[in-house]
């Protein structure tokens, strides 16, 4: 078990780094301190500093702390929208993230694009308040194109714009100061256990919630922008927060660091054009995306004729781990991770053995 290398894509394999900041975290007894001491409000502060840096976060935006992505989901519909968002669905996650809306009786729209090309248009209704966008679909492999995401917001300069940021950075640039709110999970690029998600918040869209609650309504409770701001001053949490994670977050954000961000995304490009090699070079092989400009760097995704499970058991007993097609692709799609914690030596083995499976077959 020791020995195996996750390539699933979340959670996968840990950052090198963590278990080493594990260890000090023992010694620092950083599971038992007070989320309200002075201690805790240190190790915020840093994180939100280091993020701040690593990602070029604009200076007026917030940043907070949630149990997962998929719990700022419902914050963002209990905060942003009061009837109606617009999602550029391009994948399981993005359609899932409509049908929170939907469970919420909201009247929301969606355009959905069949991941074999790209969108071909972006029809924003005049009605939507918010706009949500995948940056990468992690179900499909499916990245999309930074310069929609300009034209979506030059188009629509009075809505919010959300972006989904799970699986993408700090692997691949994205221009935060396009956009209202973002947010990521811990567990797929930042290499670190599953139990946080991060979420960073414009100005704009205090305003909006604000508006909403003076309407009387539902803006949530602990978890309201408010109530998140609110503690959020003093570098503190509304709730009891994952504190060991957060102490992780901070000092793996300060590795990447010191590695250099551009190291981090220059080494992605170099692994997924691997990957795609792979794809392209073994007849079994069949790469989901076809368009390159949609090609997910981080979460490399190809169709396997015939079905997957013989190569995922072959990887298996190598102890390379990698992941099967999400929902109703499952048994004909493998997805391989591509982050910040598979160095390039670990990715050059893995093609290497995909390499073998076929040639023996």
């Amino acid at each position: 078990m020791s020995n195996q290398l996750f390539f699933t894509p979340g959670p996968s394999q840990l950052y090198p780094t963590v278990t080493q900041h594990l260890n000090n975290a023992m010694r620092e007894n950083i599971g038992s301190i007070s989320h309200r001491g002075k201690e805790f409000q240190m190790i915020f502060q840093e994180m939100k500093e280091l993020l701040s840096d690593v990602l070029n976060i604009p200076p007026d935006y917030e940043i907070f702390i949630t149990s997962s992505a998929t719990e700022i989901w419902e914050k963002i519909i209990q905060n942003l929208i009061t009837k109606s968002s617009h999602h550029f669905v391009n994948g399981s996650f993005s359609e899932r993230f409509y049908n929170f809306t939907t469970a919420y009786q909201l009247k929301s729209t969606r355009q959905i694009s069949d991941f074999s090309q790209e969108f071909g248009e972006f029809k924003v209704p005049d009605e939507a308040e918010l706009i949500s966008i995948t940056q990468n679909e992690t179900s499909v492999g499916y990245s999309f194109n930074p310069e929609e995401i300009k034209y979506i917001r030059k188009n629509n300069s009075e809505k919010l714009i959300a972006l989904d940021l799970v699986s993408a950075v700090p692997s691949i640039p994205v221009d935060l100061s396009q956009i209202d709110t973002a947010y990521f999970s811990v567990q797929k690029c930042f290499g670190l256990p599953a139990g946080m998600g991060v979420w960073i918040v414009g100005p704009k869209c205090f305003e909006v919630s604000k508006a909403k609650a003076l309407k009387n309504g539902i803006v949530g409770s602990y978890h309201s922008l408010a109530e998140l701001k609110k503690n959020g001053d003093k570098n503190q949490t509304p709730e009891t927060p994952n504190v060991l994670n957060l102490y992780l977050l901070k000092n793996v954000l300060k590795d990447m660091q010191l590695k250099g961000i551009s190291s981090i995304q220059n080494e992605t490009k170099y692994k997924a054009a691997l990957l795609y090699q792979t794809f392209d070079h073994i007849t079994e092989l069949k790469t989901v995306i076809p368009h390159p400009v949609n090609r997910s760097k981080t979460v490399c995704v190809s169709e396997v004729l015939g079905g997957n499970t013989g190569l995922i058991e072959h990887l298996k007993s190598k102890q390379l781990i990698i992941g099967s097609g999400y929902g109703s692709f499952k048994d004909q799609h493998i997805r391989i991770a591509n982050f910040p914690a598979h160095s390039k030596e670990s990715i050059e083995m893995l093609v290497d053995e995909i390499g073998k499976y076929f040639e023996d077959k």
